[in-house]
């Protein structure tokens, strides 16, 4: 229902056009322009959507790292998704954060997609459901929730100006959907997108008013992505809110409205909203926000984690004895050095995390645990160990770092807690600056050469022991602003270190110009990956996991592979990996995978070896939720929220790069496990695919009124999870249908032996088309029900509307 903004408009006539104008602009990066006069403090609006991160990008401030949205969709679970919008919404009050930037609602429109680990699902229905509810988690909680980015962006190439030509089918059943379901739910915002649909930029696209608006009712705010608003043409758009602000392309919006170019109805529309916006959250005088639920936010990840993880395949080895084992072999450079979360505007700063290999030797007291790398996965420079840094103004732990002005003055200096450092909002004076200085005493914990450097989009000098060791700028790649930020290129230098004996290390960084991203900087002064032959790596894992009773190999993704700002060139893992489980495979030893993925990659050894979990981008709590899934301490709660497919060649939909600037989805209402029942060629594992430690029969379906209730009996020997899916199918239909389309599912839990009912909406809108309009193809409609897009034992004739 649209809310009234009558009672606001008294409000609006105490503000001059010019601080009309100042209001739908952002005041800085992080916050809207504050109105004492009215009574409107400043909104703070903050990156999620796998946690807060707050207007501050500073380990010093850390956040809760949550399970990335892949990872959330696995779980199937729309109470989880609202449980994690809650926890999203303490986070957001701790950090006085009204306005969170999530969730990431684009589809999974294609595997090569850079940006997956953070949306949900190839699917429309599981994606608006769990959307729909994380919307829910938050705004209960009295902090307003953004569904982006709307819409259309399913890839990364050229997104700042890629035109995706989609059809009006395919766009309103399966990209609109989501939005739909988050708007029904009450969204207070919703972020456009930099892509244009059909030609026009989204930021002026008539989508912003039909359906949004007109259709749907949506009363909340607009808001851009970050520079997405170009022109003057976004204010009748239906564009509200242009951030960072203050925005160029509307320096001349007063100048406009006085001359006619723009209406200022239309400007007062967007102040109206901003105040609705306002008066939810608690920026109005008189106001206050809901009081968030308390919540054990460590607690919550891990269970978050486990309900994510996927068995996608298991000989019997899993659960492990774990009082049993007295040698274990554990193998990978994410087992040690874990991907909590994907790259790009969606990090945040934990306080800590726990690695695969920290959570088994924590599960396994008594096993001596042995570690190989195996296979190097890190590319560039990854930052230095806090507890081998001393500052060296302060002798406490880290680095100081000194902001210096055009003649070499001193404008600021910070102690900091890293040597990865994001400044983008905040109180340095990063335009004013000439020179950043990283200082920093390091200790080696081992005797050797190490590849020290740093990594930046701006030329910078390294000093050791005073002398000059680098002086060179990093070699950009690509024109996408954002990832050049976010995951600059390195430049290092080989260094030769003793155990225990300190070197001092300088870093002199002289800031490009930024562009849209004046005033920010990202810079990390670190170490790349040792140079060791790569069949030395793999023979020392060999030799670990053949002195072992077990082997556990985590393999894994970096940020080059999945990260905002580009998409992904393959599916395979980066590095040797491959080569490793294949000779860890071959000696015999029984062999767990853990994969350590945001979205699919290809397993061509997964035939070779015993067990296969995987784990996504798991957050802060992912080594103990791995030790917890691999023990059997609990049931791996996921199934796959997209499907996996066993080479690339096969992939249904591939064309993420535009074509002279238009990306055309020819594929229309077909994508994901629609486009793989179409196909020839079989996936490694299907949508809705996932294992647990128990065994379960289908006992019937029973319809009543637009409700189907399902049964299922655990018969195993252990309480489990599963995911009861109800999938439609029309055959003789006269519209081009998919084959079968997922129309509803419910997770159930059950002791060992016990039963448990699965009660799923069905209404009518779940079989509608759409032709200019939804309509329902009068008729009967078949309904299969099972564990996955290909395992439906039960089916069920359901006449829509009846």
């Amino acid at each position: 229902m649209t809310a009234s903004t009558d009672h606001l408009r008294p409000l609006l006539e105490k503000l001059t056009l010019e601080q009309k104008a100042a209001l739908v602009q952002g005041a800085d990066f992080w916050t809207t322009v504050p109105m004492p006069e009215i009574g409107l403090r400043a909104m703070t609006l903050s990156d999620g959507p796998a946690g807060v991160r707050g207007p501050r990008w500073d380990e010093r401030d850390p956040s809760l790292n949550m399970p990335s949205g892949s990872a959330l969709a696995a779980s199937w679970d729309v109470d989880l998704a609202h449980r994690y919008g809650a926890a999203a919404a303490s986070e957001a009050r701790r950090k006085g954060v009204d306005v969170v930037l999530g969730p990431t609602i684009n589809l999974h429109r294609s595997p090569l997609g850079g940006r997956h680990f953070e949306c949900f699902s190839e699917d429309p229905q599981l994606t608006a459901d769990l959307g729909a509810a994380y919307v829910r988690g938050l705004q209960d909680n009295g902090v307003a929730a953004t569904p982006k980015h709307y819409v259309a962006n399913d890839s990364e190439t050229d997104r700042f100006t890629v035109d995706v030509q989609v059809g009006e089918r395919a766009l309103r059943e399966l990209y609109l959907a989501p939005f739909e379901a988050t708007v029904e739910a009450g969204a207070w915002s919703i972020m456009s997108a930099y892509n244009a649909v059909d030609g026009v930029t989204m930021t002026e696209n008539d989508l912003l008013e039909t359906p949004l608006n007109s259709e749907w009712g949506f009363d909340g705010v607009v808001i851009s992505d970050w520079t997405a608003v170009r022109s003057l043409d976004s204010v009748p758009a239906a564009q509200d809110l242009a951030m960072p602000g203050p925005a160029p392309a509307w320096a001349d919006l007063v100048a406009a409205v006085r001359d006619g170019r723009v209406q200022e109805a239309d400007i007062d529309r967007k102040v109206l909203r901003l105040l609705l916006l306002a008066e939810r959250v608690g920026a109005l005088e008189g106001t206050a926000p809901l009081e968030t639920t308390p919540i054990d936010g460590v607690a919550f990840v891990r269970e978050a984690a486990v309900e994510g993880s996927v068995l996608l395949q298991n000989n019997g080895v899993l659960p492990l004895d774990a009082g049993g084992l007295r040698r274990v072999a554990v193998i990978g450079q994410n087992a040690r050095d874990a991907r909590t979360q994907g790259g790009g505007s969606a990090t945040v700063l934990p306080e800590r995390t726990v690695s695969p290999l920290a959570g088994i030797r924590d599960a396994l007291p008594d096993a001596d645990i042995v570690y190989e790398i195996g296979a190097v996965v890190q590319e560039g420079v990854a930052e230095l160990p806090l507890e081998q840094m001393t500052n060296p103004v302060t002798g406490g732990p880290g680095l100081r770092v000194t902001f210096l002005g055009a003649a070499g003055e001193e404008l600021f200096t910070e102690d900091r807690r890293a040597s990865a450092l994001v400044w983008f909002g905040g109180d340095a004076p990063i335009a004013a600056s000439r020179t950043v200085i990283f200082e920093t005493r390091y200790t080696p914990d081992a005797t050797g050469e190490i590849e020290l450097g740093f990594a930046g989009g701006s030329r910078a000098r390294v000093l050791v022991d005073g002398e000059l060791r680098i002086d060179d700028a990093p070699v950009i790649e690509g024109t996408d602003l954002g990832a050049a930020f976010l995951n600059p290129p390195s430049l290092t230098t080989p260094v030769s270190v003793t155990s225990g004996i300190p070197i001092d290390i300088r870093v002199e960084i002289f800031p490009a110009d930024a562009g849209a991203l004046a005033g920010a900087l990202s810079a990390t002064v670190g170490i790349a990956p040792e140079r060791t032959d790569p069949a030395e790596l793999i023979a020392r894992a060999v030799d670990a996991a053949r002195a072992a009773e077990i082997a556990i190999v985590v393999v894994g993704t970096n940020a080059k592979v999945e990260s905002e700002g580009y998409d992904r060139e393959n599916l395979d893992l980066p590095g040797r990996q491959d080569d490793l489980v294949r000779a860890v495979a071959a000696t015999g030893t029984p062999v767990v995978v853990v994969v350590n993925a945001g979205s699919p990659v290809v397993l061509p050894w997964a035939g070779d070896v015993d067990a296969i979990l995987q784990g996504y981008f798991g957050g802060q709590e992912f080594g103990n939720a791995v030790a917890d899934v691999l023990t059997g301490a609990t049931e791996p709660g996921g199934r796959l929220p997209t499907t996996w497919p066993a080479a690339l060649a096969d992939v249904p939909v591939t064309q993420v790069t535009p074509d002279d600037g238009v990306l055309r989805y020819t594929e229309g209402i077909h994508i994901g496990y629609r486009a793989w029942l179409r196909s020839v060629a079989e996936p490694a594992f299907a949508f809705g695919h996932g294992l647990g430690y128990t065994s379960w029969e289908w006992d019937d379906a029973v319809r009543r009124g637009d409700q189907l209730t399902v049964r299922v009996r655990n018969v195993g020997d252990r309480a489990g999870k599963h995911v009861v899916q109800v999938y439609a199918e029309r055959p003789e239909s006269t519209i081009e249908r998919p084959v079968r389309w997922l129309v509803g599912h419910a997770v159930v839990r059950a002791d060992a032996g016990a039963t448990a009912t699965a009660t799923i909406d069905l209404p009518t809108r779940r079989f509608a088309h759409w032709a200019a309009g939804w309509e329902v193809e009068p008729g009967v409609f078949t309904l299969r029900i099972g564990a996955s897009a290909v395992d439906l034992p039960l089916s069920f004739e359901w006449e829509a509307g009846a």
